[in-house]
């Protein structure tokens, strides 16, 4: 039997139900000597049907506004689409002066208007999704150059070899180790 319970309750289901199934004969006093809790608690369990604790929610919300100022001000939140911020400064201005930022989140959150991207319109069409490519017609070659950074293991450029042949063939070896046409970086060194 799962039974919700309020972390500071001072009895058990068992003890509630005891409590209600005493017989009316007895006192209220004599059972809050025998289980040991205050007068008030054995009239409240004695009034209850069931033995599980009730929701703590009041049964009537203390607001700032009326229930036809609150519909006005989710309105403003629906129609113009401003934040929190901003709506509470409209509000503050022409509504409710004493109106807090924590009341109108309340009251946004009780009327199901508290995320913005929720109130936004869905885009009409789906957007296009990138190419990996550019089209061409055909009978254009379509190539990408990419220059390598000089990496750490590379020496520095002899004088007898040109820098930039000597970084093409290093970059060329690390992109296409299988190439025929290039020999592996220790070769270079045995030249």
């Amino acid at each position: 039997m799962n039974v919700r319970l309020h972390k500071n309750a001072t009895t058990t289901p068992r003890v509630r139900a005891a409590i209600q199934q005493a017989p009316a004969s007895e006192s209220q006093e004599s059972l809050a000597l025998r289980f040991g809790v205050h007068v008030n608690t054995i009239r409240k369990w004695r009034r209850r049907t069931t033995v599980e604790d009730g929701s703590h929610t009041p049964h009537k919300l203390h607001t700032t506004l009326s229930p036809e100022l609150e519909q006005v001000v989710v309105e403003l939140r629906r129609t113009l689409l401003l934040s929190p911020d901003d709506l509470l400064v409209v509000v503050r201005q022409f509504i409710a002066p004493t109106m807090s930022r924590s009341a109108l989140d309340r009251l946004l959150r009780r009327h199901g208007v508290s995320r913005l991207q929720d109130l936004m319109p869905a885009p009409d069409a789906e957007p296009e999704k990138p190419k990996r490519f550019k089209s061409y017609e055909p009978g254009f070659i379509h190539v990408d150059v990419k220059y390598l950074p000089r990496m750490k293991d590379e020496e520095s450029a002899n004088t007898s070899t040109s820098p930039s042949t000597v970084r093409r063939a290093g970059s060329i070896t690390r992109c296409c180790p299988t190439s025929p046409l290039v020999r592996p970086r220790a070769s270079w060194r045995a030249w």
